[in-house]
């Protein structure tokens, strides 16, 4: 049918969306555990984000750094996966032009803010256990608020080029084979020579999420150190203990993305559906256990949260 050729003779307004090429039957059986997945991130992440607005005993700068990476976690499950179960559940694979570029932004932006976000976090509980006693006088409101609006504009700033120079690319194809409008799966698509917009995403996306992990490793390495010498009987796992919901969603974050990467780089040895089905996951399954390891792991969100189904 001519809808749904794979060639354009003029511009393109829009693309088609082909979700798992070889295997369009796995979309029956992830629709629903998709579906819940997403209400869960979306539902979990709102519910900690209004204890946190709630609860007085809540605000301090770590928590207001929670609540930042909640946000982040909401605006991409809401950028991403609507359209993957609208495709699924109603088959509606097409997405405008536009819609497709500003997907692409939000992805690739969020996810290094996001990475941006667990390093000032890292930060924060370096300050906590290697400098307790001027933890109050470094990490303030103030600190908090120059460090979101760091993580907002290093890394919108530095993405934006991505999805523009995508755009400004000629089109001689509109089917994209992926659920998502990812860069490399959007940009093959274009008559031009995408050298270059592809040179740039490597180089900045290794830039941005490199330098975020060394200095996340150079700040628990500071922690590891100060906890080995700590002599008080109980400090040792108190001290992990304030640390270890922070590290389960570094960890949870970075495998994640690690198996992605590794998969892409494999992509000759490895069916093309296979990183498709990882790149959604990797937009649902850390923004759903986020919020629900630092519910279960922090006493003070786990009492606020209980304060918060009292008043309801």
């Amino acid at each position: 049918m001519a809808s749904t050729s794979n060639f354009s003779s003029g511009p393109v307004s829009d693309f088609l969306l082909i979700c798992f090429p070889n295997y369009q039957s796995w979309q029956h059986w992830l629709s629903l555990p998709f579906s819940v997945l997403f209400l869960l991130a979306v539902g979990a992440n709102a519910i900690l984000l209004l204890t946190i607005r709630l609860e007085t005993s809540l605000h301090q700068p770590m928590y207001y750094l929670l609540s930042l990476l909640s946000l982040l976690d909401m605006g991409l499950c809401l950028a991403v996966i609507p359209k993957v179960l609208d495709n699924f559940w109603l088959g509606n694979r097409s997405i405008s032009f536009s819609g497709c570029f500003v997907q692409m932004f939000i992805m690739n932006g969020f996810l290094t803010m996001e990475s941006c976000t667990f390093m000032v976090m890292a930060y924060d509980r370096y300050v906590a256990i290697c400098h307790p006693l001027r933890y109050p006088s470094i990490i303030t409101d103030r600190f908090v608020v120059r460090a979101s609006v760091f993580v907002v504009a290093r890394n919108g700033l530095l993405v934006l080029p991505i999805p523009i120079l995508s755009s400004q690319l000629r089109y001689c194809a509109r089917i994209v084979m992926n659920c998502i409008c990812t860069n490399l799966s959007v940009s093959k698509l274009s008559c031009d020579d995408i050298t270059f917009n592809r040179l740039y995403q490597f180089v900045i996306g290794w830039m941005l999420l490199g330098s975020d992990f060394i200095l996340i490793v150079i700040s628990y390495s500071f922690i590891l150190g100060v906890v080995l010498r700590i002599k008080a009987e109980g400090a040792v796992a108190k001290a992990l203990s304030t640390c270890g919901s922070h590290f389960i969603l570094i960890l949870f974050f970075s495998t994640v993305l690690l198996v992605l990467v590794i998969t892409n780089l494999a992509k000759e040895r490895i069916p093309p559906d296979v990183p498709i089905l990882l790149n959604i996951l990797h937009h649902l399954v850390p923004p759903a256990l986020n919020p629900i390891v630092y519910g279960v792991r922090t006493k003070e969100i786990k009492q606020g949260m209980q304060n918060l189904l009292r008043r309801l």
